[in-house]
């Protein structure tokens, strides 16, 4: 028996970094999948396949001890197949680059909840979704859950630590460039270096939470309305607080300025410091904006908003 499921990958619009001190951050899934099939086998191992490695281990191992990007995949499957006297073969195929903001881990979490546990039993999204973060905390210990939910659901949502997600109705028709400025970043370092900025500017930080707070409620209203050329002053507007806060680069900046020759509006998405950068476009100049990053040499695509998430099959 097999099953198959994909969950789309993400971006942050809006509201990196500040959504750890309370304001909202606005997300979206992307039209670039994560699509994972699995098979029920008699051998009792876990067998797991993909662009990045491969992992096969008898079930019951620790977590703890297994040291591979694989490892979520390894957890859920450890969990399904308790008491049960079968192994299970995974398959991973992505669409999605690793490590660079866009989601691919929670993509990977919820495709891969939703095809293992259905090879034994049908789960409702919000239970898929409740496992796919369970096996995102192998790797991030303390993740939100926010990017696992959109994947989840699809769609443009908002988020904030107090009341969790609320799935916004509007579907803005609008495509983002997204540009890979291939640095290798630490998303966990450059948390860090945000709270010392916080605590060493106190007044000016609180300042920054409240414009960003006010720029998010502007966004949902602009949002609404499809207004796609002011939403692009809003996303430079906010590129402008991630600046204050250090998490950019000589290297970024010249990517948003490039960004900046065509598009409506370019930012960091993401924890920054590496990583990468989108550009606000529409019909009239997605070919251009693609074309300036192009010939500067810089890995790019253009994606839309995905608002079907997961899809099992």
């Amino acid at each position: 028996m097999k099953s198959k499921a994909s969950a789309p990958g993400k971006v942050i619009l809006f509201g990196e970094h500040f959504v750890v001190y309370g304001v909202k951050a606005i997300l979206c899934s992307i039209d670039r999948r994560v699509t994972v099939t699995a098979e029920k086998i008699k051998e009792r191992k876990i067998s797991i396949k993909s662009n990045i490695g491969n992992l096969e281990l008898e079930p019951g191992k620790a977590i703890k001890e297994i040291d591979s990007p694989l490892k979520p995949f390894y957890y859920l499957a450890d969990k399904i197949l308790q008491k049960r006297d079968s192994g299970i073969k995974i398959q991973v195929e992505s669409e999605i680059p690793l490590g660079v903001g866009l989601g691919s881990s929670s993509a990977c979490c919820v495709a891969g909840a939703a095809a293992i546990s259905k090879l034994f039993s049908e789960l409702s999204k919000e239970e898929i979704l409740g496992m796919a973060i369970e096996a995102e905390k192998t790797i991030f210990q303390n993740t939100s859950g926010a990017d696992c939910t959109v994947c989840t659901f699809g769609g443009i949502m908002e988020y904030d630590k107090e009341h969790g997600f609320l799935k916004i109705k509007s579907e803005p028709n609008f495509h983002l460039v997204i540009a890979n400025s291939n640095i290798e970043h630490s998303t966990e370092v450059i948390v860090k270096d945000v709270k010392s900025f916080k605590d060493n500017n106190e007044n000016e930080f609180s300042n920054l939470c409240n414009n960003e707070h006010e720029l998010i409620k502007e966004v949902l209203e602009l949002l609404k309305k499809n207004k796609i050329k002011e939403l692009g002053e809003k996303v430079n507007q906010n590129q402008k607080y991630l600046e204050i806060i250090g998490i950019s680069n000589d290297k970024i900046r010249k990517m948003i300025e490039i960004g900046n020759e065509s598009s409506y509006g370019t930012k960091i998405t993401g924890a920054g410091g590496g990583g990468c950068v989108f550009a606000l476009t529409d019909n009239s100049n997605l070919d251009k904006t693609i074309k300036r990053f192009k010939e500067k040499n810089y890995e790019c695509f253009s994606v839309k908003i995905d608002f079907q998430g997961l899809n099992t099959f």
